[in-house]
């Protein structure tokens, strides 16, 4: 019974999450094999979109690693992969250009972003902690102790709900400059937003595993109150 419940909570969530990393995977290889008519690569056009937004305090460095990519707002850096720096391909743009969105996003007070940069704290203990907690107060039969395990866990649960809003606006950001400007236009722009948006549904994927984990804990919780 425990198992068959584990399949019928877990199951969509598992499939969601490998269809969302093989249409990444498939996405990003198609289009990294196009170059972009003006020979931009992925660190010149994350560049033009800090200029174009009138930032002029991050840097872009190069990071090892395939789709590490990612902006750090501790540091004022976007670190580009391998396959993203100084590769002229519509996908390494699009990639690029998100990154600086998120630097965008900072620049001008974002409000869901600086909420998820308060949750890191946190989603972060919370994620490491909660299990053995809840764990514990089950084979000890300590209620309480579960109940604080579930509402950490809740804290990382929301750290992945907030997440969604500040990806898809940070593609959007993206997407809307490389337009405005000219960096990416026709098929290339197309493409550009066919290789965010298959990174968006990891998000979505994370996120559903997150709500669906936290839906059977709290079912679980609530049939041992009962």
């Amino acid at each position: 019974m425990y198992y068959f419940q584990y399949l019928l909570f877990m199951l969509p969530a598992l499939l969601v999450s490998i269809v969302a990393q093989a249409r990444v995977q498939s996405t990003f290889r198609k289009y990294s094999q196009i170059r972009n008519r003006q020979g931009l690569t992925g660190a010149d056009a994350a560049r033009r979109v800090l200029s174009l937004n009138g930032i002029s305090n991050v840097q872009v460095e190069f990071v090892n690693g395939n789709l590490t990519d990612h902006y750090d707002p501790r540091s004022n850096v976007i670190r580009l992969s391998s396959s993203v720096y100084g590769v002229d391909s519509v996908a390494a743009v699009g990639v690029a250009a998100h990154e600086a969105g998120h630097a965008a996003q900072y620049a001008t007070g974002y409000l869901p972003i600086k909420l998820r940069s308060a949750l890191v704290p946190i989603s972060q203990f919370g994620s490491g902690v909660s299990i053995p907690i809840i764990l514990f107060g089950y084979f000890f039969q300590y209620d309480w102790l579960i109940f604080i395990g579930i509402a950490l866990f809740s804290f990382a649960v929301l750290f992945s709900v907030v997440t969604l809003p500040v990806e898809f606006n940070a593609s959007r950001r993206a997407i809307q400059v490389l337009s405005d400007s000219g960096t990416l236009y026709g098929d290339e722009l197309e493409g550009a937003k066919q290789v965010l948006s298959a990174a968006a549904m990891t998000y979505v994927a994370s996120t559903l595993t997150a709500l669906l984990s936290l839906l059977r804990l709290l079912l679980i919780f609530g049939r041992r109150r009962n």
